[in-house]
């Protein structure tokens, strides 16, 4: 069970857009200054900043989602909905992908999804969580990150993994993450 389970992304494209849009502390639309993108704040009551990501979220665990929370949405009326992405960044790798989160919700819990959320596709082109595998011997960053968006992205349950990239980009407004580590 500690064997990766990813399939390759199944366009060249794929990989490039996760890419450019996750580069640095989330996603960015091309154009939008970075510094006038707020930060928020995210934790977890499971995780903690720079540690081992616990083997329950894990395939070598139970593979259920973590708990997250997150606070500092900037007080203004662009905001109206959020999302999630739970990705590697060096290997270009989505685990989760969360969007259409009610801006009045502040927190995930622990194998659940909002009822107002819809579940895009992930690396392995399915809509759920996908637990990282970490291999041995090497060292993955695994990032959760919240995103504010200005906008509830018109996009159904199981949307293409490009399509909820690029969609998540052209609207954030703010945005934070919570890193952990394998091991």
């Amino acid at each position: 069970m500690g064997q990766p389970r990813y399939r390759t992304v199944t366009a060249t494209c794929g990989a490039a857009v996760l890419a450019t849009v996750t580069a640095g502390c989330g996603v960015l639309s091309p154009g939008i200054d970075s510094e006038r993108i707020a930060d928020i704040n995210v934790s977890s009551t499971m995780l903690q900043e720079g540690q081992p990501l616990p083997e329950l979220y894990t395939c070598a665990g139970e593979g259920t989602s973590p708990p997250l929370q997150w606070s500092g949405l900037p007080e203004d009326d662009r905001i109206e909905s959020l999302a999630i992405l739970v990705d590697e960044p060096e290997e270009a790798t989505v685990f989760w992908m969360l969007y259409g989160i009610d801006p009045q919700v502040a927190e995930l819990r622990q194998g659940s999804v909002p009822r107002s959320a819809r579940q895009g596709q992930n690396t392995a082109g399915e809509a759920s969580y996908d637990p990282p595998c970490p291999e041995s011997g090497g060292q993955q960053e695994y990032r959760f990150t919240v995103y504010a968006l200005s906008t509830d992205p018109d996009m159904a349950d199981d949307e293409p993994l490009d399509n909820s990239l690029e969609e998540i980009a052209a609207h954030t407004v703010a945005r934070g993450s919570l890193t952990t580590t394998s091991g």
